[in-house]
C-alpha cells in the first residue's frame, strides 16, 4: 500500500465521523423546528394574535413611555394611548368606508360604461361575436354559478366563521395588547426567570435587543407605508381614479408586508383604473406603482428598514416568501419581524461587549440599542486574531 492510499484510509473514518456528527444534529435540529412550527401552527388562533399584539405594543410603547416620563401614571398613560389608537383606527376606517360608498354609485356607473365597451368590443371588433354568441356565454355563466351553488354556500358558510375567529382574534389582541403596555417589562423578567441564573443577563440583554429591532422595524415600515400610499394616492388623484383614499389606505396597509404587500394592494388600483378610465389609466396608474416601488426597494428600505433591523434585501425576501408558505398572510406578516429579532438576539449573544453589560442599560425605545457596539466581533474571532486590522502606527 503507498503512502497516499494510507493517507487517504486514515482520512475516511474522519470523514465519516464528522459527517455523522453533523447529520444526526442536523436532524435533531430539523425535528425540533419541526415541532415548534407544528405547535406554534396547532395554537395559531393564540399565536397569532399574541405576536398582532407584541407589533402593536412595540408601535405604541414609545407614546406609553413618554407620558410616563411626563408623571402620568402608567396606567392613565396606558389608557391614554389605547382609547387614541382606537379612536385613531377608527376615525380612519369610519372615514374610508365613508368615502367608499359615497363613489360606489360612479364606479358602478363606470363599470356599466366599460361593459357596455366591452360588450361593443366583441360584437364589432376582431372577434365578431354575435349578439346570440353573447347570450350563450352569458348564460353558460349563470349556469356555472347554479351547479355550484353548494360550494358557493359552503364557502360564504366558511368565510363566517372565518369572521367570528377573527372577531375573537382581535379581542384576544386587544386583551393581551393592554398587559404588554402596562407591565411589558415585568411580563418579560418574569420570563426570564426560567434562564439559568449564570446566563440570565445575557438572554435578558439579548431580548431587550430583540424588542429595539422590534420597535425600530414597526417605525420603519410605518414611514415607508405612509410614503407608499401618499405616492399611489397623489397619482390616482392625478389621474381622477375614483376611490383614491380607500385605494391608497389599501396600499398603506398592504406596506406592512415588506416588499410585496404593496405591489398586491396597488394591482388594485390599477384594476379599479382599468375599469373606471380605461387601458392608458391604469398603464399610468401601472407606471406609477412601479416608481413608488423603486423609490421604496432602493431609497427607503436601505435607508429606513435597513439601518432599523440590519438584515439584508434578500434575508427579507425569503423570509415573507417561507412565511408566506407556511402561515399564508398571517406568516407573510410576521416573518421579518421574527427574522428580525431573532437576527438582533443572536448577534448579542455571540458578542463579547454584551457579556458584561447591565440588562438596564438598554434602552428599547433607541434604534442605537437594536444591535451591540461591536458587531463584527464574532467575525473576527472566527477569522482570528491574523484577519484584525493592523493599527496605524
Amino acid at each position: 500500500m503507498s503512502a497516499q492510499d494510507s493517507d487517504i484510509s486514515n482520512r475516511v473514518p474522519r470523514l465519516l465521523r464528522v459527517s455523522a456528527a453533523l447529520s444526526w444534529r442536523f436532524v435533531v435540529i430539523i425535528a425540533a423546528l419541526y415541532v415548534v412550527a407544528y405547535v406554534f401552527g396547532f395554537l395559531a388562533t393564540i399565536v397569532i394574535p399574541v405576536a398582532i399584539a407584541l407589533l402593536l405594543a412595540a408601535l405604541l410603547s414609545p407614546a406609553v413611555s413618554q407620558l410616563v416620563r411626563w408623571r402620568v401614571p402608567r396606567g392613565v398613560a396606558t389608557t391614554v394611548v389605547l382609547i387614541g389608537g382606537i379612536g385613531a383606527v377608527g376615525g380612519v376606517l369610519t372615514f374610508v368606508i365613508t368615502e367608499f360608498t359615497r363613489g360606489l354609485p360612479e364606479l358602478e356607473s363606470q363599470v356599466s360604461a366599460s361593459l357596455d365597451a366591452i360588450r361593443k368590443w366583441l360584437h364589432d371588433g376582431p372577434l365578431q361575436l354575435s349578439d346570440l354568441q353573447l347570450q350563450n356565454y352569458l348564460d353558460q355563466v349563470v349556469k356555472t354559478v347554479k351547479e355550484n351553488q353548494s360550494a358557493i354556500t359552503s364557502g360564504a358558510l366558511t368565510t363566517a366563521a372565518t369572521v367570528g375567529e377573527v372577531l375573537t382574534g382581535l379581542l384576544l389582541a386587544l386583551f393581551t395588547l393592554i398587559f404588554f403596555l402596562h407591565d411589558g417589562d415585568g411580563i418579560w423578567r418574569f420570563m426570564t426567570r426560567a434562564v439559568p441564573s449564570d446566563v440570565r443577563d445575557r438572554a435578558d440583554v439579548a431580548g431587550r435587543r430583540g424588542f429595539a429591532s422590534l420597535v425600530s422595524y414597526v417605525r420603519a415600515t410605518a414611514a415607508v407605508a405612509v410614503v407608499d400610499a401618499l405616492g399611489v394616492g397623489i397619482g390616482l388623484a392625478v389621474i381622477g381614479v375614483p376611490l383614491v383614499v380607500p385605494l391608497s389606505a389599501l396600499v398603506f396597509l398592504g406596506a406592512f408586508i415588506p416588499i410585496i404587500g404593496a405591489v398586491v394592494t396597488g394591482v388594485v388600483a390599477v384594476l379599479v383604473a382599468l375599469v373606471a378610465k380605461g387601458p392608458l389609466a391604469a398603464l399610468i396608474v401601472l407606471a406609477v406603482l412601479i416608481g413608488v416601488m423603486q423609490l421604496e426597494s432602493h431609497v427607503l428600505q436601505p435607508i429606513l428598514l435597513g439601518r432599523a433591523v440590519k438584515l439584508h434585501p434578500l434575508a427579507v425576501v425569503l423570509a415573507i416568501t417561507t412565511g408566506l408558505i407556511v402561515g399564508g398572510i398571517s406568516g407573510a406578516l410576521l416573518a421579518v419581524p421574527l427574522l428580525a429579532v431573532l437576527n438582533s438576539g443572536v448577534r448579542s449573544l455571540l458578542s463579547e461587549s454584551d457579556a458584561d453589560i447591565d440588562p438596564k442599560q438598554v434602552d428599547v425605545l433607541k434604534p442605537q440599542d437594536t444591535g451591540p457596539a461591536d458587531d463584527d466581533s464574532d467575525r473576527v474571532e472566527e477569522l482570528g486574531e491574523d484577519s484584525k486590522p493592523e493599527k496605524k502606527k
